[in-house]
């Protein structure tokens, strides 16, 4: 039962920034779409500093 709740809050855990980064990053096809890829999340793609 406990396994069956702990399943349940982590469905509805959102994504923290870090999380979506690494799969962006993860999605990338070949060594110059990843390097393009870096180059946007150090840009700031995914944290918004307000």
């Amino acid at each position: 039962m406990l396994k069956q709740i702990r399943n349940f809050t982590s469905a509805l855990r959102l994504p923290t920034p870090a999380d979506r980064e690494a799969a962006y990053l993860n999605g990338s096809v070949d060594r110059l779409d990843l390097e393009y890829r870096q180059r946007q999340i150090d840009r700031g793609l995914f944290r918004k500093y307000y």
